[in-house]
């Protein structure tokens, strides 16, 4: 019989934007990126590893967009919560599918479809294995779900935070204009602010980096990637402390 492999990280928290679950379009559900974002979420859960989840609604919503369009930045930004708790949902669903237990916890009360957001209760969610994913941001307008990201993470003791995107890891320039563009595979929070790479917004950053929270940026779109993550293995670029 096989020994489970040893993970680096005991507690993460994955922060994916809606688009992730918007398919190649990055609009809507697609079915098939939600299915793909639960097997790679089922597989690190089955290496034991205590899985949080943070969800953005981009795909639906997003409040910068409504107040582009004449809506209110408040009204704007809680609609962009309520696309969310969807994608939590969305993603809830396709987890239990496959057999993995699973609760959405709200930062707005809906409870007809979510708990509550109560930190000693998800705790206890993690201890017994199930993954908790958390919908409606930090509940405030004008606070992004990157900040909801490194709250919840700080809350929660993870050990880390992974950032999954289209892209594999951190560049000094947009890799899809510029060709050269070089690729950190590791850097410090002050490296990236100095720099102005824009790992996360300024409120999140701040909070991760007050907090000494590891951020690893990563292409999740890479089959197994997340699994390789958890395993330690060279994916992504790391922000952290200096050593």
């Amino acid at each position: 019989m096989n020994k489970p492999r040893r993970t680096k990280y005991k507690r993460i928290l994955l922060k994916l934007s809606g688009e992730a679950l918007g398919g190649e379009a990055g609009v809507g559900i697609d079915a098939k990126a939600v299915g793909d974002m639960a097997n790679q979420v089922k597989e690190v859960r089955d290496l034991g590893v205590e899985v949080v989840v943070v969800i953005g609604g981009g795909n639906i919503f997003r409040g910068l967009q409504g107040s582009e369009r004449g809506i209110e930045r408040a009204t704007g930004d809680y609609m962009g919560m309520l696309a969310t708790v969807i994608n939590s949902l969305a993603l809830q669903d396709r987890l239990e599918k496959l057999g993995v237990a699973t609760r959405v916890q709200s930062a707005i009360t809906m409870s007809q479809v979510a708990e509550p957001f109560i930190r000693r209760r998800a705790m206890r969610h993690l201890e017994k294995g199930r993954v908790v994913i958390f919908g409606g941001g930090t509940g405030n307008p004008f606070f992004s779900t990157d900040t909801a990201s490194a709250l919840r993470a700080a809350e929660l003791g993870a050990d880390v935070i992974l950032k999954a995107t289209k892209v594999d890891g951190i560049y000094d320039s947009d890799p899809k204009k510029n060709p050269k563009a070089k690729r950190y595979s590791q850097i410090t929070y002050h490296e990236a602010l100095l720099k102005q790479l824009k790992v996360m917004d300024s409120t999140a950053f701040s909070l991760c980096m007050d907090n000494k929270m590891p951020i690893i940026v990563f292409d999740v779109f890479k089959p197994h990637n997340l699994r390789k993550v958890i395993l330690g293995e060279k994916v992504g670029t790391l922000v952290t402390q200096p050593t």
